[in-house]
Order: C-alpha cells, then structure tokens, then sequence
C-alpha cells in the first residue's frame, strides 16, 4: 500500500508524533531529553516552526506545532532526526536507526480541537502510568501551560492567549480543563487520526483543507452507487 501524502500547509498547527523503532526507547538520561529539546528549539528556530506544546516519552515524541514556511515541519523534522540519532550513536557507542519510520502527522482544526490536542500530549505520562501527577513529570509543555515555569521553546497558539487577559489568568483557565475526565472516544480519536494521517475536525474544517491543498482528505463513501428505482407505467 502506497504511503498517504502529507498534508503541509502553512498556518495550520500540526500534530506529530514520532515513535522509536521497535517501541524501543530512544531517551535514556535526563541529558538525552535536554539535548533533544535544545536541538527542537534550534530546528524550529531555523525551519521557522512555531511550537505550541510537546511531550517527551522514553520512547516516543509528540508536538504540536505551526509552520511558518512550506515545508517548515518535514524540514524541522528530519534535521531534528539526524542530529539527536547522531548523538546517540555517539554518545552510546552504537549504530543503525533510532526511530520507526518517518514520522506521523495530522492537521488539527484548531478552533474545535487545539486546546484538546494540548490536553492530549500532556496527559499522556500519566495514561501510560509513568507518573501518579502530572506535576512529576519533567518532559512536557505542562509546567508551561499550567504555570510553573516559562518554556523558553513554546510559542503561544493565540486561542491559549485568549483564555486570559494576562498570563496568570490564561494559566488558571488551561488548569481548569484538567479536572474534567478526557473522554475515551476523543482519546481514541485523536489518537487513531494522527496515526493514520488524517485531518482533525469536522466537515466544515475538511471541506476548507480539501479546497486549500487542491487533495481529498475525506474518504469516498463505500459499496456501488444506489440503483435508481424506476416505476412503468401499466
């Protein structure tokens, strides 16, 4: 089966996911995820990709984030790539690939979905029992969004900045999203949109996307057309 094209449009955030090969880890030390954060915050700054939110997993990575210039992601990406599989390798003696493939991405309808997609991201170490809060774990835009320290990589997607008239006030809003239970059906939809490289949103979004980029994103119905009926007359 042929792989399904990207969708790369500038202006448009974007989820992406990366997953180490084999589900093998790929960050062993805490200087590993240091360095790949340092080398994110140069190759967004470089490809001209604005960052929203991220998370770090042991053997996984997921990011949302805007393009500024075509093909600002894909270029991001594989510069990312290159250079933290070399300083694996180096660092830890070895060779071969690091990652599973290229990576996954997903345009997000960011009127329905943005602000879901954070939730998503950030919650994922405690879905995966990683940590019992979400406060414990180092590796992820949370203490951005929720307050507790300022993320030098992340740029504010303006539906964040309009949750409050001042940090603080933004801050205590995203929190409050958090005592709600995220929905299964929304968990499992996400999710299974940006494995298969699908758009996140509805129709409306869709139809936009499918006018923008010129490419069908939504499938054709299935089965062969409905045979009209046709009465005679006696």
């Amino acid at each position: 089966m042929p792989r399904q094209a990207r969708i790369n449009l500038v202006g448009i955030p974007q989820h992406i996911v990366q997953k180490g090969h084999n589900r093998l880890p790929c960050f062993f030390d805490d200087e590993d995820y240091e360095f790949y954060l340092k080398s994110l915050r140069a190759a967004s700054d470089q490809y001209q990709v604005q960052v929203h939110a991220y998370v770090l997993l042991p053997n996984a990575i997921q990011i949302i984030a805007t393009p500024r210039i075509d093909k600002g992601v894909s270029s991001m990406m594989q510069s990312l790539g290159r250079r933290y599989v070399q300083y694996i390798n180096h660092r830890y003696k070895r060779s071969g690939t690091l990652w599973e493939g290229r990576f996954k991405s997903s345009l997000i309808d960011s009127e329905n979905f943005l602000l879901t997609c954070y939730r998503y991201l950030e919650l994922r170490p405690l879905h995966l029992g990683l940590v019992d809060e979400l406060g414990e774990y180092r590796w992820s835009s949370y203490h951005h969004h929720c307050g507790n320290e300022v993320c030098n990589l992340i740029q504010d997607h303006r539906l964040f900045l309009q949750l409050g008239d001042n940090r603080e006030e933004r801050c205590n809003a995203y929190n409050e999203s958090f005592r709600y239970r995220f929905d299964r059906r929304l968990l499992n939809y996400v999710a299974e949109t940006v494995n298969m490289g699908q758009v996140l949103g509805g129709d409306a979004f869709k139809e936009k996307i499918e006018e923008i980029a010129n490419h069908r994103v939504r499938p054709l119905k299935r089965g062969r057309p409905r045979k009209m009926k046709v009465e005679v007359e006696s």
